[in-house]
């Protein structure tokens, strides 16, 4: 996947396929829209290209930040496991804030990422204040010279699938009804970091941590089955997401993750942590001792989830 990001000066010197918009998630509603750019590639022969932005429109008008259900890198790393020959994360500067809807179809989609086909859902919005919409690239697309493809929302019973519905589910533990919508684990990427080093030593359950990025979406403090990917491998784990209040001292909020079968040092790799199930929520035990033999009810957990669940319970190849 070619990547052009924080620059304006760009241009895609192939025909493309654009989709647009934040994909926070790559849940179910995103992946029908990249099923249909692919159905165009290969009808058509355009390249793919996902345009974004670096940072969230919202954020820098209203200057709150919102937590992401994926970071910018996960989001790249997502992508790049569709299969998506562009992305492009756009800068969100003062004379983009103010584009028309027509200056930005124009400008970018056209000049700067060759779109020859455009696919969008029903409710996307781009331009100054999201004055333009469907309809807008609808009227400009004989103009322009680019098929447009208005793809429906998809839908989980009564409602649409989308990435505050999914933030709900995860902010209440709800993490098998989060994958439902997402159509796949909800994850967590990072770089392994040295902790308190209490796992193996104290408690006997040598362990991973992640410090993850404060805008990062966690979810409910506490115990999840996970399963967890160490060097294009997966494994099955355990993993604890919160502040560890029986850790005497301050810690920060973290995501540590007790790993089966894994015997080599890790320290300084990126992994990624696939949260399957909820298991109980975080809380103070009264020792290590009730700390320690709580751990080995979670591993019991675990081990009969991944009994139940085969088809997570094989460790592989991604």
């Amino acid at each position: 996947m070619k990547y052009i990001a924080d620059t304006t000066e760009f241009h895609i010197d192939v025909p493309t396929v654009v989709t647009l918009g934040k994909f926070d998630g790559r849940h179910r509603g995103h992946q029908k829209l990249m099923r249909k750019m692919m159905e165009i590639k290969a009808g058509f022969g355009y390249e793919t290209a996902v345009f974004t932005f670096s940072v969230t429109p919202a954020v820098m008008v209203t200057g709150q930040r919102q937590p992401v259900l994926t970071t910018n890198l996960e989001r790249r790393n997502n992508l790049k496991k569709t299969g998506i020959d562009w992305l492009v994360e756009y800068p969100f500067t003062e004379e983009t804030k103010h584009m028309k809807p027509e200056e930005f179809v124009r400008e970018v989609l056209v000049n700067r990422m060759n779109a020859r086909a455009i696919v969008v859902g029903t409710d996307c919005g781009f331009g100054y204040r999201r004055s333009g919409n469907a309809q807008v690239l609808t009227e400009l697309s004989g103009k322009y010279g680019y098929q447009l493809y208005v793809i429906e929302k998809e839908r989980d019973d009564r409602r649409d699938i989308s990435s505050t519905y999914i933030r709900e589910e995860l902010e209440k533990g709800n993490v098998e009804k989060a994958n439902a919508l997402l159509g796949e684990p909800y994850a967590i990427h990072g770089t392994v970091v040295h902790g308190r080093h209490m796992g193996g030593s104290v408690l006997g359950f040598p362990t991973a941590n992640l410090i993850p990025p404060e805008i990062k979406l966690l979810p409910r403090f506490g115990v999840y089955v996970s399963r967890v990917l160490v060097d294009r491998r997966y494994y099955r784990g355990v993993t604890n997401i919160g502040r560890k209040p029986t850790i005497d001292g301050e810690n920060p909020v973290g995501v540590e993750t007790f790993i089966f079968d894994l015997e080599q040092n890790i320290y300084g790799h990126v992994i990624e942590v696939q949260l399957l199930a909820f298991i109980r929520p975080e809380r103070t035990f009264a020792s290590l001792g009730e700390l320690k033999e709580q751990i080995g009810r979670d591993k019991e957990t675990a081990a009969e989830y991944f009994k139940q669940h085969r088809d997570m319970a094989k460790a592989g190849a991604e």
